[in-house]
């Protein structure tokens, strides 16, 4: 076994909820984001030539299952069988954000009559409104909270592993409304080399159904970020200001029930007010452009705003080539220079 010790570190306030609801550090939540980027790991390996059930196959070898039908030794067939990945955190303690910070930033939505708060925008669900943002739950992780995480692994197994957890120091965040970087955290300590050598078009990424890649078209990786600022909560506000600016560039004209889907529900769904009859009120399709927090070596932070491209599920009845034009439309906004947002484009 060959055995990791590393520093976790938050750079945003995370929403990781215990039985109670209320904020903790817990190994769950790292051990699925661990599965997580294993995959795109696997992926990468396999030049992306992926059969699902060889894969999953694997996973559950390595990271435990029970639910394989093939899984046996010899003669011996398992039911059930146990990780070979070994997690430990050296606190399960509760997080120490008892009450929000005021005077949040209101931000402008062309859609909304009156300026939203920026992180309530952001955090909705974790976080309400009650004269003002607040927790919804009893405590959340703080931002700068750390705690030590090791972990154990088979040594034959130490390439996908060690490109995983680069994988997650780089885009991992966790916990509620993660995509939207909450959860932003940075693994210290790592070991081992990492490519950064991934060439995933976005018409390639639409050929599978699941997040393998962090793509990238003829200007490089569809990686995008912020300037730097003094604290996750400025920054929050920028991030905010992108993310409402890239949605209403594409215009809603129906309301509730419409039988035509429109652009900007490809982005995700729901939209608050435009269902689509033919989705239902139920259907769920989580947004594939995803945010992260990034400290600097001078304690400063950047937003990190990457892409993930997949086929939608096949009950959403998606066209790839509406698909690809939507988000060219999404990446010339994102490379367009704007003061009040502006961006630039990184390697990873």
């Amino acid at each position: 076994m060959k055995v990791q010790t590393l520093t976790i570190q938050f750079h945003t306030p995370a929403f990781l909820g215990d039985a109670n609801q209320s904020g903790r550090w817990r190994t769950p939540p790292f051990k699925a984001q661990l599965r997580q980027w294993w995959r795109v790991a696997y992926a990468m390996q396999k030049n992306y030539a992926v059969r699902v059930d060889e894969m999953r196959k694997a996973e559950g070898l390595l990271f435990g299952h029970a639910w394989l039908e093939n899984d046996k030794e010899g003669q011996d067939k398992f039911a059930a069988r146990k990780s070979k990945v070994l997690i430990r955190l050296s606190s399960w303690s509760a997080g120490s954000m008892k009450d929000w910070p005021k005077n949040e930033m209101p931000v402008k939505h062309p859609n909304v009559a009156k300026p939203v708060g920026a992180q309530l925008y952001m955090g909705y669900g974790p976080l309400a409104y009650a004269q003002g943002t607040a927790l919804k739950a009893n405590a959340a992780i703080q931002a700068n909270e750390n705690a030590e995480l090791s972990i154990a692994y088979p040594e034959d197994e130490s390439d996908l592993i060690e490109t995983a957890l680069q994988l997650m120091h780089l885009y991992g965040t966790v916990g509620g409304r993660s995509r939207n970087a909450w959860g932003s955290y940075s693994l210290d300590g790592l070991v081992g080399d990492f490519n950064h050598a991934w060439k995933r078009s976005l018409n390639e990424c639409m050929r599978l159904d699941w997040p393998h890649a962090v793509a990238a078209d003829t200007k490089g990786a569809l990686v995008w970020q912020t300037k730097p600022h003094k604290d996750w909560a400025s920054l929050m506000t920028t991030l905010a200001k992108i993310k409402i600016a890239l949605r209403t560039q594409f215009s809603l004209s129906s309301g509730n029930n419409a039988i035509q889907i429109e652009d900007r529900q490809w982005l995700s769904y729901p939209v608050t007010n435009h269902s689509v009859k033919a989705w239902g009120n139920n259907a769920r399709l989580p947004n594939q452009l995803r945010f992260k927090v990034r400290a600097e070596t001078d304690g400063q932070l950047v937003g990190v705003i990457f892409h993930m491209p997949h086929l939608p599920p096949r009950n959403f009845n998606p066209a790839a080539q509406n698909l690809l034009r939507i988000w060219q439309t999404v990446y010339t906004h994102l490379d367009t220079t704007n003061p009040e947002r502006p961006l630039t484009r990184i390697k990873a």
